[in-house]
């Protein structure tokens, strides 16, 4: 561990070298991922409504 700064004023000096500063605020926008929940299926797309006639109704 370190080990721990003979004065109180060192110690301070210490202390605000290491937490001196907050931390950068992060947008929310960089802190959502947004992504399809499922992956696009080509075969929904070339659907016909008619299609159920030819296959159903002889």
């Amino acid at each position: 561990m370190c080990s721990a700064p003979e004065s109180p004023e060192a110690a301070e000096t210490a202390r605000r070298a290491q937490f001196g500063k907050l931390p950068e605020r992060i947008p929310l926008e960089e802190t959502v991922e947004e992504r399809a929940a499922t992956a696009p299926d080509s075969a929904k797309e070339t659907y016909n409504a008619e299609d159920w006639l030819v296959r159903y109704c002889p």
